[in-house]
């Protein structure tokens, strides 16, 4: 093989071989898909439909919402199929619209979770000119220029991964087309590009997580000067959840590109990738609705609403 057009697929990684095990992993998917696709359905729809909802925090919230969405539906459905039907092959085509559809979506989130640490950082230090600041036509600006610059990146990412000549043959150790895992596969120092293109971009990463962390030292640092014990337990719950959120994203994402080559192993990559790719998008609609009383209480009523028109 000389370069990725001579083969029309790759064999991705499996998380076993017995079949009771491959039935295990679908199922246990399934459970996790299925719960990502209810809580960030419900987030959605409860912000839609509900009135009070329509504020900028809201807004980003709907917009986060659809991401992860997205990114979890790119990866796992493959991966489910591929264990229920005992196989391993995904075309060349769909590496590639995985490679894209994630990149897209990840970066469009990181860049939604810069934008929404800004949006806090108005609320609670700027609260007199927030209504001027993020009005509605600065927020749809801001979440389309997320949403571009995600599509951007990824197109940039993908076409120069799959423009590298790959002749270590077509075996992706991971349950899905991973990046790194493709460059393995690469026989020439074409590769270099698409390392530096990694640096440019770990760049970025550490620019906008530099400014949520002193975003957050602002908002925490006007946060205790509220007076009212009241009006901190209300900052703190606007803002916990999003810093929680950013946490989650950034601790996966960078352990999973920076972890010790000692530790590396298809095992470890695989516990990793679950970690930073499957995980969040099902535990950050319960990471936002846990300490929110005004989303709690719009989905109770979605509920309601559902379970009125059942009966």
């Amino acid at each position: 093989m000389t370069n990725g057009s001579s083969f029309n697929e790759f064999l991705l990684l499996t998380f076993a071989d017995t079949r009771e095990l491959q039935l295990l992993h679908f199922s246990l998917f399934l459970g996790i898909y299925l719960a990502a696709l209810l809580g960030n359905g419900l987030i959605i729809t409860a912000i839609a439909c509900d009135h009070r909802l329509h504020t900028p925090m809201y807004f980003f919230l709907l917009n986060l919402s659809l991401l992860d969405l997205g990114s979890v539906s790119t990866t796992v459905p493959k991966s489910m199929a591929n264990s229920l039907w005992d196989t391993r092959a995904i075309s060349y085509l769909g590496c590639a619209a995985q490679v894209f559809f994630f990149f897209f979506l990840c970066s469009a989130e990181f860049s939604l979770l810069t934008v929404m640490a800004y949006d806090r950082f108005v609320a609670i230090c700027r609260p007199l000119h927030y209504g001027i600041i993020m009005g509605s036509r600065a927020c749809v600006q801001m979440a389309a220029a997320a949403w571009a610059s995600g599509f951007l990146y990824a197109l940039l990412h993908t076409a120069n991964t799959f423009s590298i000549p790959l002749c270590q043959g077509n075996t992706v150790d991971q349950f899905f087309c991973e990046v790194p895992q493709i460059l393995k596969l690469s026989c020439s120092d074409s590769y270099l590009r698409e390392l530096g293109l990694i640096v440019v971009s770990a760049c970025l990463f550490f620019g906008c997580f530099v400014f949520i962390v002193v975003t957050y030292v602002q908002i925490f640092t006007a946060v205790l000067r509220i007076p009212s014990e009241q009006g901190r337990h209300k900052a703190f719950s606007m803002c916990l959840p999003h810093l929680a959120v950013v946490s989650l994203f950034v601790s996966t994402g960078t352990f999973a590109c920076l972890k010790p080559p000692s530790i590396s192993s298809p095992a470890v990559d695989l516990v990793v990738a679950v970690l930073y790719v499957v995980v969040p998008p099902a535990v950050n609609p319960l990471i936002y609705s846990m300490r929110n009383k005004e989303l709690k209480e719009a989905v109770k009523k979605l509920i309601q609403r559902v379970q009125g028109q059942h009966q």
